[in-house]
């Protein structure tokens, strides 16, 4: 049973998080405006049937669907219960935001010019995700009263994975390539787009941490928690297949 006190605290940790988001945010913001100051950061053109709605559910779609983050969250949730996962989930969403960012202000464009680059990402990402799944899969059990044993990732730990996962990459990359516009408009509209992924990736991945919540709820010996370890460590490293594919 979580206490109203936790209740609060993870009510709190959530607003600051939140609340640097929004900073980052500002101050993408105001880097626009330096560079125009009548920089006008509406997008007049755009309505909700060809931008917003279409955005929002490609969003959903790449951030809901199975992937390295969310198997990591299901193991987390499972094992640390949903409060303390949530910083892992708030870094993702504030790392993707400062991911897409760098896309769109012309990181991406390195892979373009030295697809060496991209191959090299691929490797270091496989490598390092091979390493997360091991940790995962020889994650101790909880104790005999239930409390979890080790700690979760970390607000700043998830949002620097997203620099190395590559399926994040490619989320990036499409949404920059897919939904900003061109000309003057191209930075205000990256901005929007950076927002509304973020925005909707948060609730998107939540469903993963509260699917490892319900789980660890059946899970019973050390037994069950062995082989629901092997088998979330293993379902991460398969995720290397499709990033080398």
């Amino acid at each position: 049973m979580i206490s109203k006190t936790e209740v609060l605290k993870c009510k709190h940790t959530i607003f600051l998080s939140i609340q640097g988001f929004v900073h980052t945010a500002m101050l993408f913001s105001y880097l626009l405006l330096k560079e125009d100051p009548v920089l006008n950061l509406e997008l007049p053109l755009y309505t909700w049937q060809d931008f917003y709605l279409p955005l929002i559910l490609f969003a959903f779609s790449m951030s809901a669907t199975p992937g390295p983050n969310n198997l990591m969250l299901t193991a987390s949730g499972a094992n640390y219960g949903f409060k303390r996962t949530v910083p892992h989930m708030l870094g993702i969403s504030v790392g993707f935001f400062l991911l897409l960012a760098s896309v769109a202000l012309g990181l991406g464009a390195i892979f373009t010019q030295w697809p060496q680059a991209h191959t090299g990402l691929k490797i270091l990402g496989s490598v390092y995700l091979l390493w997360l799944a091991w940790k995962i899969a020889n994650a101790p059990a909880p104790d005999p009263q239930g409390v979890p044993v080790g700690r979760p990732f970390n607000f700043m730990q998830a949002a620097a994975f997203q620099f190395a996962n590559p399926k994040a990459w490619l989320m990036a990359i499409a949404a920059v390539t897919g939904f900003t516009a061109v000309g003057d408009a191209y930075l205000v509209s990256a901005l929007w787009v950076g927002l509304i992924c973020s925005l909707v990736n948060l609730p998107s991945i939540s469903i993963w941490a509260g699917f490892g919540v319900a789980i660890g709820r059946i899970l019973k010996s050390a037994r069950h928690w062995q082989c629901f370890n092997w088998s979330m460590g293993a379902l991460t490293a398969s995720c290397v297949l499709m990033i080398l594919a």
